[in-house]
């Protein structure tokens, strides 16, 4: 039994995280395309800054939450905190389905940012631990697929609030998650490793500083690379999410009706392809040359550039889509990459409270490019702004290439 645990759980813990990550994208994307729907019951929705406001406060609470839930991550069992996370966000969304105004909204959305914050950090760091070495890339490559399905899904919320109602979307919605925590319950394992690298099972003095993580993060000169060259592809990374429809809609000269599914399944198909592969590839890569992480990832960011130089300047339906096909495709080998890239450089220990800064520096890189492009698309320069996202790719992409050289494949 032990060695069919070994053998098949890691990807069992693969495919029961990967609906949570779908939830996790999904209850998080339903509000943006329901808030036609919403109007009507709740007036302030009408002004487009309050609704702005609701989409902010999720960013910035998620953000600044994703620090410490790494921490916490690091220092108790992450298979409570994926429960607990999940269990929370879709209670959170079965309440929102209740919500009379607009102020029930804001505060349940801000919830919302600190439940799902804790999910990402604890999630990728139990995924690693399971897979060491040869399936590490593909598995946490799998697993982010279930953030782009979910994402996806979300934009169906439109949908299943026109055939029910916007309050039974965010009840069905919720009431699915709550009903699956338990199912995690049941299912989910830590990784035994986990609990044996904590200062009491080594005979150690447990710290009283919930801190140290950070300082061990901070003071490995690595890291900090390792979180330019993640900060800076999130700068395209959300401009496509939040101003791609615009753009496929000016450059095509098309309605937005059509402008928004082509933009979105174009970029979901291609970076569903290029986690997959970058997983594939990286993790055969890495068995052969040790920088093998690094290059793939490398190999991803690069197809970046030119995607977003033509997605700045072309004006035809094959340049256009063909430079989104391109820019996902290497986006996700770049995003299947992230977290074992990090295990070469951070201990186990420390690697969900390394996440955590990394997430919440890609999250606020997302939030300041999303209204910097906003003020280039008033000035009818967006493109061009996509074009200079692209050089700034380059930078990263040098830096990456020179500093990083990893001496294993999994620090411990």
């Amino acid at each position: 039994m032990k060695i069919i645990d070994k053998k098949y759980y890691p990807w069992l813990v693969v495919a029961l995280l990967w609906v949570v990550a779908l939830l996790n994208y999904m209850d998080r994307q339903m509000l943006s395309t329901m808030q036609e729907a919403m109007k009507a019951d709740i007036s302030e929705l009408n002004q487009a800054e309050a609704f702005g406001a609701l989409m902010a406060v999720f960013l910035w609470i998620y953000g600044i939450v994703s620090p410490f839930a790494g921490i916490i991550a690091d220092r108790m069992s992450r298979k409570w905190l994926v429960v607990g996370s999940i269990f929370v966000w879709s209670a959170v969304t079965f309440l929102m389905g209740y919500a009379h105004n607009f102020t029930q909204l804001y505060w349940l959305r801000a919830f919302m940012g600190i439940s799902e914050a804790l999910y990402i950090p604890s999630a990728l760091s139990l995924i690693a631990d399971w897979h060491e070495g040869k399936s590490r890339s593909l598995a946490i490559g799998i697993h982010m697929t279930g953030l782009y399905v979910g994402q996806a899904i979300g934009g169906f919320g439109a949908t299943l609030a026109a055939m029910l109602s916007w309050n039974a979307a965010f009840h069905w919605f919720g009431v699915i998650g709550v009903v699956y925590s338990i199912v995690l319950l049941l299912l989910l394992k830590e990784n035994p490793k986990h609990a044996q690298k904590t200062p009491a099972a080594n005979g150690e003095k447990p710290s009283r500083n919930p801190f140290r993580g950070l300082s061990v993060v901070f003071s490995t000169w690595a890291f900090w690379i390792i979180l330019f060259y993640f900060a800076v592809p999130s700068l395209p990374g959300w401009a496509t999410k939040n101003w791609l429809p615009t753009l496929f809609a000016d450059s095509l000269n098309i309605p937005m009706a059509n402008a928004g599914p082509l933009s979105t399944i174009t970029i979901a198909v291609s970076s569903f392809i290029g986690v997959i592969l970058g997983g594939i590839v990286s993790d055969r890569w890495v068995q052969r040359n040790i920088r093998g992480r690094v290059y793939t990832s490398a190999i991803g960011l690069g197809l970046t550039v030119p995607a977003l130089i033509l997605l700045g300047f072309g004006h035809s339906l094959v340049a256009v889509v063909g430079a989104g096909l391109c820019f996902g495709v290497g986006y996700g080998i770049f995003d299947a990459n992230n977290m074992p890239i990090l295990c070469q450089f951070i201990s186990s220990k420390y690697r969900s409270t390394a996440y955590g800064i990394m997430n919440m520096t890609g999250v606020f890189a997302g939030a300041a490019v999303t209204q910097v492009l906003g003020k280039w698309k008033d000035g009818g320069n967006l493109g061009l702004g996509f074009m200079l996202l692209g050089a700034i790719v380059v930078v990263a992409l040098i830096l990456q290439l020179s500093c990083l050289r990893p001496t294993t494949d999994n620090m411990e």
